[in-house]
C-alpha cells in the first residue's frame, strides 16, 4: 500500500508517518519501480503501536525503548515495566503541578468579580505586583507546566 492508504488506515497524517520514518520508529518501506513507498501490514501494526504510545503522552525516546523491547520478544520485560513506572511518576508529578496551577488560578480569580474598571481589577493588580516568593519560585523553576519527560 502507498503512504496515503497507510495514513487513512491508521488515521495518521502523511507528514507524521514520514517523521516517524526519519526518527527511526518506522522501518523504511520498500520502493516501487516508480519510487513510491510501499508499506505492509507490519507498518500498520507498528504505527498503531506508536500512536497508542503517543496517546499515552510518551516521548519518542520512550516509544523507541518500548519498540526495542517489542522487537526482542525473548528478552525479559522488566525494561518495559521500568519505563512505564517512570512514566507514571512523571504523570503524577505533572498532575501535582497542574493542581498547584489550578489553585493559583482559582486564588487569582477570587481577587475580582468583574464589577470594577480594569484599573481597579484585583486580577490585573495581582499580576502586576506578584508576591516576592512567587517571583523567586518562577525564576528558580523556569518551566511552564512541565511537559518534557526526563531522558531514560
Amino acid at each position: 500500500m502507498k503512504i496515503g492508504e497507510l495514513a487513512r488506515r491508521t488515521d495518521c497524517r502523511v507528514v507524521t508517518i514520514r517523521y516517524y520514518e526519519r526518527e527511526g520508529l518506522l522501518p523504511e518501506p520498500a520502493r516501487s519501480e516508480a519510487n513510491y513507498r510501499l508499506y505492509g501490514e507490519a507498518h500498520v501494526e507498528r504505527l498503531a503501536f506508536i500512536r497508542h504510545c503517543r496517546a499515552l503522552d510518551m516521548t519518542l525516546d520512550e516509544i523507541r525503548a518500548l519498540l526495542d523491547c517489542h522487537d526482542h520478544p525473548d528478552r525479559p520485560c522488566h525494561e518495559a515495566d521500568a519505563l512505564i513506572d517512570a512514566h507514571l511518576d512523571h504523570v503524577a508529578a505533572r498532575i501535582a503541578q497542574l493542581q498547584a496551577l489550578e489553585g493559583a488560578l482559582q486564588a487569582l480569580r477570587a481577587r475580582c468579580q468583574g464589577q470594577h474598571s480594569a484599573a481597579e481589577c484585583g486580577i490585573l493588580d495581582a499580576l502586576a505586583h506578584p508576591p516576592e516568593d512567587a517571583v523567586a519560585n518562577a525564576s528558580a523553576d523556569g518551566d511552564h507546566v512541565a511537559g518534557v519527560h526526563p531522558r531514560l
